[in-house]
This record gives C-alpha cells, structure tokens and sequence, in this order.
C-alpha cells in the first residue's frame, strides 16, 4: 500500500477513535463517572486494542504534552489559602500525610506478595491520591501503565461513591466553606499559563535531570508562578484539560493486550481488598486529625480519604465541614505522592523483584 493511502488510513483511524472516545465521555459525564474524559480514553482505547488490528499508539510527544497540561491544572491547585491552613496544623497534617505515603507502599508490597505483580507496578497502584497524574508517569518510572490504571480508577471509583454517602450520612446538607479545585481564569491568560509553564518547565526539568520531568516541571513552575502572584496566571482551559486527560487514557487503553486484560482480571479480589484496607487506615489516620487539629470527624475524613479530588471536594462544598482544610490536605498529599513516585520507583528498582511480572 503506498505511504499516502497508509496515512490516509490511519488518519481516519484516529478520527474514528477519538469520535467514539468524545461520545463516550460525554456519555461518562451525563453519567455522572469521574473523570469522564480520562475513563473515555481508557475504555476506547482498551476496546479498539483488543478488537481491532489498527495497531494505533499515541504519539511520544501527545503523551508528554497531556502529562505537562495536567501537570499545569495540578500546579493551579495550590493557593496561598491552601498554604496558610497548613501552616496553621502543619505537623499533624504532614505527618499524617508521610503515613498516609508509607501505608501506601506497605500496601503495594502486600499486593506485589499476593499477586505476583512486579513491585513498582503494585506499588504505583496502591498509591493513594494523583490517580490521573501517577498513571501518566507510571510507565516512565518502570511500572505496567495498564495495570497501574486499572488500580487507581478502581479506587477513585469506590471513593467517588462513598464520599457523598458519608458526607450526607455524617454532615447534612450545604454549609461548608466553599473551596473551588480551579479558578474561571480567562481563556487567553490560561492557554499563556500553560504555553510557558509546559516549555519552561520541562526545560527545567531537564536541566536538573527531574524524573518523569514531562509532568513534574510544568507542575512545580505553575505552583510556583501562582505563589508568586504573577498576575496572568489561570488554571488550564477545561476543553484542553479534557483533550490532555483524553491522551492519558488512549496512551494505557491502546496498549492494553489480552494478556494484561486477563492478568487484571485476575487480580481484581486482591485490588478490591486493598483498597477497603486503604480507606480503612486513612480515616483512622484521619481520626487523629480530629484531636490534633480540632476539625470535625467528617473534616477529617474527607480530608484524609486516599483520592478521588474533586468528588471529595465536591462532598464538602456541600456539607457542614472546613473544605478549605479539606483542600490543603488532600493537595499537599497530591504533591507528596508526584513528588515521592521517582524516588518510590529507585528504592523499588533496586530491591528484587519476585517472580512473575505484570505480563504482557
């Protein structure tokens, strides 16, 4: 087949995947699934992987891009009030945070022991908190991207689900303090945040040599440049958001083989026993909170539950509870585990890993 007609084809190859994939999402979204877009790409992906013979793989340079644009909305998150309700508990709140980070690593080695899931890949599963932002570094730092997301979803899920019913059992209706995930921002003064922290910070980051640089610079300069107050500063534009978490999902679905569908299937009991643990141990972390901090049990619950951002967020807004304290937790932990992941992945690297891998 000559190379024109081989382009042509694959371009109404992705024209098709990516029509299926925004149908899907905006079906995720009328339904009410977390991160609708990121599911979408997902889901799509991992269907036209397994049935068709397309052999369609994002782009090195559309993932990287997707990684920093979600790198930039992160960054956005931190706000000098999120800042100033740490100062004023920053020791409880840190060191539940670091707790929070060890009981995630125990788990994910409790999960590479039952399930024969090589060390990073269980590990970046279980991490709690940064789902999006872990599975689009994962692969970078020696873990089973596919696998990763099946673990992570599979906890925003369950998250997602409990947080309102907790809320509503134990807050009530409305009265929180209302703590948005992100400005309105005009769209020129994000698309200006974005454009210079996507190229100087992975500049950056490359200069210094930051693992997983392609999220992590643009991440670290757009909460740096919001600290700072720099005026024209604005979260991400959400239609370029959702096109960023697009890449992320079809850049795991289309990799996904029958081989790795079935190993997930596999160790789906064992995923859903740690996850229980997980919730588990982060509201007993979060009861000591109570004491230290003086928030309310509920505050501390939602503050402490292991992911799931923005229906936590939106849990709180809507109940009695601090959601400015809310916000300060969950983001610092957010960071913590972006932050930590290069680090986690050496430690792992250079212990031995037991045998049978993720497969292929």
């Amino acid at each position: 087949m000559p190379s024109s007609s081989a382009a042509s084809a694959r371009a109404v190859r992705w024209a098709v995947v990516l029509a299926v994939t925004a149908a899907t999402a905006l079906a995720g979204a009328a339904a009410g699934v977390p991160s609708p877009a990121m599911f979408a790409g997902l889901l799509v992906g991992l269907g036209f992987a397994l049935r068709t013979d397309w052999r369609l793989d994002v782009p090195e340079l559309g993932a990287r891009l997707s990684q920093g644009i979600l790198g930039v909305s992160l960054g956005t998150l931190v706000q000098t009030s999120t800042l100033g309700e740490l100062g004023r508990h920053a020791v409880p709140i840190v060191g539940v945070t670091l707790a929070t980070l060890l009981a995630t690593v125990l788990a994910g080695l409790a999960m590479s022991r039952l399930t024969g899931l090589d060390r990073p890949t269980a590990a970046f599963g279980m991490v709690a908190g940064g789902a999006s932002g872990i599975v689009a570094i994962s692969r970078e730092l020696g873990a089973d991207e596919r696998l990763v997301a099946v673990m992570q979803y599979l906890r925003v899920l369950v998250i997602v689900v409990l947080a309102p019913v907790v809320a509503g059992i134990a807050g009530g209706p409305g009265g929180g303090t209302a703590a948005a995930a992100s400005g309105g921002g005009a769209w020129a003064d994000g698309l200006l945040t974005c454009a210079l922290c996507l190229v100087a910070g992975t500049a950056l980051a490359r200069a210094v040599r930051l693992p997983a640089g392609s999220l992590l610079g643009p991440l670290v300069l757009a909460a740096a440049l919001e600290l700072a107050g720099v005026p024209f500063v604005a979260p991400v534009p959400d239609p370029l958001l959702q096109a960023a978490y697009v890449g992320i999902g079809l850049s795991v679905g289309l990799r996904f083989t029958v081989a790795s569908l079935r190993h997930a299937a596999r160790i789906l009991p064992a995923t859903l026993g740690m996850i229980a643990a997980l919730i588990a141990a982060s509201a007993g972390l979060g009861l000591l909170l109570v004491p230290l901090t003086g928030v309310g049990a509920l505050d501390a619950y939602l503050a402490t539950t292991p992911g799931g951002l923005y229906a936590v967020l939106a849990a709180a807004a809507s109940s009695d509870v601090d959601a400015t304290f809310v916000l300060a937790v969950q983001v610092l932990r957010l960071f913590a585990m972006l932050l930590a992941a290069p680090l986690l992945a050496r430690w792992l690297a250079g212990r031995e890993r037991p045998a049978g891998g993720a497969g292929a």
